[in-house]
């Protein structure tokens, strides 16, 4: 049998092993628990500058209409020009498009692969009911992530299982026993180191540490505009807020996987409330530019959040900040704070 066939023959069974549904609530941890290193270099050049990719644009949201795959393409043109990695949130389509591009267009590009995870109880009133078509989506997603990483093994680089499903704010908190199992499996299903994303006012709490010890590296989220910071204060208190994190989880090593500043928001509710320095594109480019520098100075992969505003996100009101944390605009045009990254 030639070369060719034999790799191809491998590949086959490869996928087709890591497609076999596992027991995850039978497993256990690692003994001894052996890290996966994240992979921050390609070919000796550093890729640790990242983005954040929402793909849908105006018209479209999850769970309804999608970006078409030239739609894809063009963003992926346009993100290519300043980073080399980026995040997703979810496996579903249109990921599948996502790593295909790339592939295609883009194989130097990796690829953080997020697997969303919902609740699958709903205890509202004390009364806990069981939510089976959150274990039906949760399933897919676990089991589209095995898929992708085995299709793709030189783009996703890394898989973040759940996204701020632990901290108290959180819309979808997930019991962290079933988060555990789901990051078991996937150690069990694939080869790519694993870590599960939450905002920094988790990772520096001691209950943190259960999930802590599943993780190769913890993803950590940290907003100096949601925390009441200024362009001036911002590296700062981010440094404090690692420095934090370190000191409990000191053997785990750590990847900012957002940080940005957003260039609206409403006078109204919690952004009032938390949000004291000016959202607009003026302070968003001197937040890049001081980000910028300090990346200079440290080896931490980041992840910017995020590439394009996403008007789907959030209520009824045009200000409303989830809309529009992009660096470049719904329309994809670029704002100012582009010219700052490197």
């Amino acid at each position: 049998m030639s070369a060719r066939r034999l790799q191809s023959f491998g590949f086959v069974i490869a996928l087709l092993c890591a497609l076999v549904p596992q027991p995850a609530r039978s497993l256990g941890r690692d003994e001894p628990f052996i890290r996966r290193p994240y992979p921050d270099t390609m070919g000796g050049a550093w890729t640790g500058r990242g983005v954040a990719y929402g793909m849908h644009r105006d018209g479209q949201r999850p769970g309804g209409k999608s970006p078409s795959r030239a739609q894809i393409a063009e963003d992926l043109d346009l993100i290519a020009q300043h980073w080399s990695t980026l995040r997703i949130y979810g496996t579903l389509e249109p990921a599948g498009t996502v790593l295909d591009v790339i592939a295609k267009q883009h194989p130097a590009m990796g690829v953080v692969l997020g697997v969303w995870i919902d609740p699958e109880v709903d205890s509202t009133g004390g009364v806990v009911r069981e939510r089976p078509e959150a274990v039906k989506a949760n399933r897919a997603q676990i089991d589209a992530a095995v898929k992708l990483a085995a299709r793709y093994p030189a783009i996703v680089r890394a898989i973040a299982v759940g996204n701020e499903t632990q901290v108290a704010w959180s819309n979808h908190r997930v019991a962290p026993s079933r988060l555990i199992e789901a990051i078991r499996e996937l150690r069990v299903r694939t080869r790519e180191p694993l870590t599960t994303a939450h905002d920094y006012n988790f990772w520096n709490k001691p209950e943190s540490q259960i999930i802590a010890r599943e993780c190769d590296f913890l993803m950590v989220h940290a907003h100096p505009l949601w925390n009441g910071q200024s362009v001036e204060t911002a590296i700062p208190w981010t440094e404090a807020r690692l420095a934090e994190i370190r000191a409990l989880h000191p053997d785990a090593p750590l990847v900012l996987g957002e940080t940005g500043w957003a260039t609206q928001r409403t006078d109204t509710g919690d952004e009032a409330k938390y949000m004291k320095a000016p959202s607009d594109e003026a302070t968003q480019a001197a937040f890049m530019a001081v980000l910028e520098a300090w990346l200079v100075t440290r080896p931490l992969p980041v992840f910017v959040f995020e590439a394009f505003d996403e008007n789907w996100k959030g209520g009824d009101k045009p200000d409303e900040v989830e809309k529009h944390w992009g660096l470049y605009r719904a329309d994809r045009t670029a704002k100012p704070a582009v010219a700052h990254t490197r």
